[in-house]
Parts: structure tokens; C-alpha cells; sequence
């Protein structure tokens, strides 16, 4: 399979099985949203996907092949991944951290060429944080350093990118530029799994939803099948339907 393939995923923590046999695939060209109560082990997951972290039992397959089975920096080339908290104590200007993206492409002590500038660049603008960019990075809002967490996974330029809670502290308008991106690299040909709580704005831009409930695939498929008021009401033990009031609101750029 060409992607990222997640089969029968198993996992305990102490006296709680968070992943009890989870399976389903990230395809090049789609955008998959990953959704489900807190707790639910997305987190984890997306840790088990990237090869930060191995599963009791199951595996996880890049382009075919285990990820533990690729060389650090190759696999750093086909998976980028912005983690949920993206904080950095140390005096690093963003640009700094956006050209960290550019490692697994240099051999060690080679100076960065015009592509990675050319490439960090194209990360920055892509998350508007070209003008905060050379500010030390302990100076920048939550919602700035969350851009700038987004842009150095962009700049890697690998097939895959995972992101956990991209959206947090993002304010309206870059949350909704971001989903916008986000649909723009899948149908570019990337791939692209986010985890994120934000159904009603992320779920209209995926392909499929994956729904994590009591540590199985509740469900996988199309947005609407996936979010159905029975699954909402099984999954996050909440009604849904037609707004009824005010919100929510259809916003657009």
C-alpha cells in the first residue's frame, strides 16, 4: 500500500487498553479527520503512526514497509507531524524552528541550499507567519507559535503529514485558512490525517472521518455517514442535528 497503513493496533496503559485493534489507511490525495472523546487515544495513535512509539501488538506499514523498519531521516522524509503541544522554552526565532523542517533533507553540517530557503519560505507564507518569522519564538502568541509549528512540518515537503490539534488557538480566520490548506495538499496528492475535536469545521473538508471509540474504529467513511446523530449520540453522548439558533455559523474566507 502506498501510505500509511495502521493494522490491528493494540495497546495498554497500566490497567487501561487504549488501543484495543485499530485499523485503517492514510491514502495519498486524501484528507481524514480522526475524532473521538478525549482519552480516546488519538494522540497515541498518530505517536504509533510516525514510529515515535511502538504498539503491544499490530503494526503500522509506510509505503509497505514497518516504520520502524526505515532509517530515522528516510522516514523523516515521508512523515512530517505536528504534534498538540507545540511550546519552545529557547530563544529560537520562528524561522529557526520552521528550518529545523529542512533536517532530514542535509547531511550533517551541510549548509542550507536554495531549496530549503526556497522551501521555508513557501512554509511561512502558507500559514501567514512570514511577518512574525525572524521573532524569538517565547514572544509569539499560542496561536502564532501554532503556525509556525504547522510551517515547519510543511516544510519538510514530505507525502504525509499528521497533526495533532492543529487548530487550537487559532483564531477564525486562520483556522479556516488552515482547513483550506490542509484540503488543497490532499488534493495535491499528499496525504493528510488530522486528529481535532473541530467537527464542524474540519469534518466539511475531509474525505473520510475515523471515529475512535472504546479504543476500535467506531466508524470510517464519508462525513456524513461517519458523523450520523446515532453515531454522535454512541461516540460523544451528545444529540445533533439542524442548528436550531444562531450558531453554528457557515463562515467563509
Amino acid at each position: 500500500m502506498n501510505g500509511l497503513l495502521l493494522r490491528d493496533l493494540r495497546l495498554r496503559l497500566g490497567q487501561r487498553e487504549v488501543l484495543a485493534g485499530v485499523t485503517f489507511g492514510l491514502h495519498p490525495g486524501e484528507l481524514v479527520l480522526l475524532a473521538g472523546r478525549n482519552g480516546a487515544g488519538k494522540s497515541t495513535l498518530l505517536r504509533l503512526a510516525i514510529g515515535a512509539a511502538g504498539a503491544d501488538a499490530g503494526e503500522v506499514r509506510l509505503h509497505d514497509r514497518p516504520v520502524h523498519g526505515w532509517p530515522s531521516l528516510a522516514r523523516a522524509r515521508e512523515l512530517a507531524f505536528v504534534p498538540q503541544e507545540a511550546e519552545s522554552a529557547f530563544e529560537f526565532r520562528g524561522r529557526d524552528l520552521v528550518t529545523m523542517g529542512r533536517h532530514p533533507h542535509r547531511r550533517r553540517g551541510a549548509p542550507l541550499q536554495p531549496d530549503d530557503f526556497a522551501a521555508v519560505d513557501r512554509a511561512l507564507a502558507a500559514v501567514d507567519a512570514t511577518a512574525f518569522a525572524d521573532r524569538r519564538v517565547t514572544t509569539l502568541s499560542g496561536g502564532e507559535l501554532r503556525r509556525i509549528a504547522v510551517a515547519r512540518a510543511l516544510a519538510t515537503e514530505a507525502p504525509l503529514l499528521l497533526l495533532d490539534e492543529p487548530t487550537s488557538n487559532l483564531d477564525l480566520e486562520h483556522a479556516l485558512r488552515l482547513a483550506h490548506l490542509l484540503r488543497q495538499l490532499a488534493a495535491a496528492g499528499r496525504g493528510v490525517l488530522v486528529a481535532s475535536h473541530d467537527l464542524n469545521l474540519l469534518a466539511p473538508f475531509a474525505s473520510r472521518v475515523v471515529l475512535l471509540h472504546e479504543g476500535r474504529v467506531f466508524a470510517d467513511a464519508p462525513a456524513e455517514a461517519a458523523l450520523s446523530p446515532a453515531n454522535i449520540a454512541a461516540v460523544f453522548g451528545v444529540q445533533s442535528g439542524s442548528a436550531s439558533g444562531f450558531f453554528p455559523r457557515d463562515f467563509r474566507l
